[in-house]
């Protein structure tokens, strides 16, 4: 077994939580909608499928960056894909648009704690998003221990405002729960949307370094953070299934749970996007800075600044379109993960060994899960009837 050198080194629930943390957010609010589109069972075997192809994606890009000592995506590509005399211009290539898509997404993140602050206690945008930069990124800076501590905590936090919404659902009274088949496009629809909300694949290298490259510690935390978000995101839909019904909207759960349910959720909502775009800012972040680090050798400070500090102008200026800018993002994804899966090719092939993966690490799993991201990023922009 390979030693690698991290940063710092990460309690198995400090790792489970950063994967937890890079994955649940405003996505999982989204699943509902699309689940009152599909039935039960449709449900429950999609979300049992996409942790199981979701599983091996990550402890793909685990392996990947296994045999690359504990190296992000841009550093893999570089030593395992690109070759010949443009292997540069490709590697500088992949890092700008890889970059870029992280930036626009943080700025997204800024800009809706912004509007959560606004709408909770009437603070103006400027410094709503200064006052979650400076909470966001100052956690960051201190470096990654502190971030696993801090994911731990608001995941145990979002766990406990589930509870609560889940009890005073069942209080309340509960609807009956859609049955019946409705069609291939809902059900791709949804497959998109749980591939979507399950996915924290930038996150896994840092699970890698943290636990200094023991495999099955590595295996486990993406094993139970996969679990994790995939029970939240049951948890999540039924509740709002069973309190609100066929009355499910494009809004968001929790917005249609509060109209069920009463104002206070709209409370409890705050809390649980501030916590959901608090995990996902420090988790993008993290990776940035390490991948700027990589890249230019600047240094973690340097880089931790050149990684946070666009966000907070981009979302100053007001230039991010949320919806625009998740396509361009998604883009962006599907390219990268089809590049991960070459490079895993060869890495795999370099080193002759699987010590995370074994069998299930082998061709035809690996055009598997290519035909699976393919097929979930088609469910994305899929409509419902």
């Amino acid at each position: 077994m390979a030693k690698i050198k991290g940063e710092s080194s990460l309690s198995f629930f400090e790792a489970t939580s950063i994967i937890v943390g890079h994955g649940v957010g405003a996505g999982i609010l989204s699943v509902p909608y699309l689940a009152s589109h599909n039935s039960v069972r449709e449900t429950l075997l999609i979300v049992l499928f996409c942790y199981g192809f979701n599983l091996l994606l990550h402890l793909l890009i685990a392996e990947l960056s296994y045999n690359n000592d504990g190296a992000q995506f841009i550093s893999c590509f570089d030593r395992e894909l690109f070759s010949g005399k443009f292997k540069k211009i490709f590697t500088w290539a992949a890092f700008a648009l890889l970059g870029v898509s992280v930036i626009v997404n943080v700025s997204a993140f800024l800009t809706g704690a912004a509007a959560v602050f606004r709408s909770w206690f009437g603070l103006g945008d400027t410094w709503g998003v200064l006052l979650f930069y400076l909470i966001g990124a100052g956690v960051v800076f201190v470096g990654m221990k502190l971030v696993g501590i801090c994911e731990k905590l608001a995941v145990s936090s979002m766990i406990g405002v589930i509870g609560i919404l889940l009890v005073a659902t069942l209080l309340r009274g509960t609807a009956p729960l859609p049955q019946g088949w409705r069609g291939f496009n809902n059900a791709l629809a949804l497959f998109g949307m749980v591939s979507f909300s399950l996915s924290a694949v930038m996150s896994t290298p840092q699970v890698v370094k943290g636990l200094g490259g023991e495999t099955k510690r590595i295996r486990g935390a993406i094993a139970a953070g996969l679990a994790i978000n995939a029970a939240l995101i049951l948890l999540i839909t039924f509740i709002t299934l069973l309190g609100v019904g066929s009355h499910t909207s494009e809004d968001g759960a929790l917005v249609d749970l509060a109209a069920h349910l009463g104002g206070w959720v709209s409370i409890v909502g705050y809390v649980f996007t501030l916590l959901a775009l608090a995990t996902s800012f420090w988790a993008n972040t993290l990776n940035l800075r390490d991948i700027v680090d990589e890249q230019t050798h600047w240094g973690r400070r340097l880089s931790w600044l050149a990684a946070s500090a666009p966000c907070l102008v981009l979302a100053f200026l007001g230039l991010s379109s949320f919806v625009g800018f998740t396509r361009f993002a998604s883009i962006i994804q599907v390219v990268t993960g089809l590049g991960i899966i070459l490079a895993y090719n060869l890495s795999r092939k370099r080193t002759g060994a699987s010590p995370l993966l074994g069998k299930f690490g082998t061709l035809p799993f690996q055009l598997l899960v290519m035909l699976c991201s393919l097929a979930a990023t088609v469910g994305a922009v899929m409509k419902v009837n």
